[in-house]
């Protein structure tokens, strides 16, 4: 069996329960939303990804309320749209350093990932949250601060999750040779563009879900079960 050198792992579903993202982490951001725009839209990277956000829609020029409208609604609509990320992984520090919640990751997330890495394994994140909001995740874990383990994060500035060229830049971005590259996720679209880019994939299928008979990717139900 080829051997493997790095380990790419999704969020939600795979480390961390979706329910964390969707009834903490995105209601918070909603509830503030227009506040956080109101007090902090004159700093250069807030302009940035309202304007983004703006060109995203097709829109030429349109007001700060118009915008923070089409962004309450892409959060209703539960959008991947990266600048609604990145402001949403601003307000979400927020939440974390003041120790509104702690990001939840499944019971034996940490000390897998820690021995992965103590095995010389290295470790990747990509999720469709944005980059920072990914480091505050593991940053501010329930089982403390997760985030020296990972060498590098990727979100959907890389590309989309279920298109085969995204794990090819990834794969290049690590300096890997795509068989060397293990990529977990609860998504199976997604396993099944990295498989055509070459990486081998694991499928997290969490209680209550159930392994299929024949699953289409190599199936588990927790980190401690993959077989390397």
């Amino acid at each position: 069996m080829t051997v493997i050198r790095a380990i790419v792992t999704d969020i939600e579903g795979t480390t961390s329960s979706i329910s964390f993202v969707k009834d903490v982490l995105f209601p918070y951001a909603r509830k503030r939303l227009p506040a956080y725009i109101e007090t902090h839209g004159d700093k250069p990277e807030v302009q940035h990804w309202l304007h983004e956000a703006a060109k995203e829609a097709g829109i030429v020029e349109a007001s700060r309320q118009e915008v923070l409208e089409l962004l309450l609604r892409w959060i209703d609509e539960d959008r991947k749209s990266t600048a609604l990320k990145a402001l949403q992984g601003m307000i979400w520090q927020e939440g974390y350093e003041s120790g509104e919640y702690r990001a939840h990751v499944y019971p034996e997330v940490a000390a897998r990932l820690h021995a992965w890495r103590g095995e010389g394994l290295h470790l990747y994140v990509y999720s469709s949250g944005s980059v920072p909001a990914q480091k505050l995740l593991f940053r501010y874990s329930e089982s403390g601060d997760l985030s020296p383990l990972f060498a590098g994060n990727f979100d959907t500035e890389t590309g989309p999750k279920r298109e085969q060229a995204s794990y090819e830049r990834i794969v290049e971005a690590i300096g890997e040779r795509p068989e060397h590259v293990l990529f977990l996720s609860d998504v199976v679209e997604e396993l099944d563009a990295a498989r055509a880019a070459g990486l081998r994939t694991g499928w997290l299928l969490r209680p209550p879900m159930e392994i299929p008979p024949q699953p289409r990717h190599p199936a588990y139900t927790s980190f401690d079960a993959i077989q390397l």
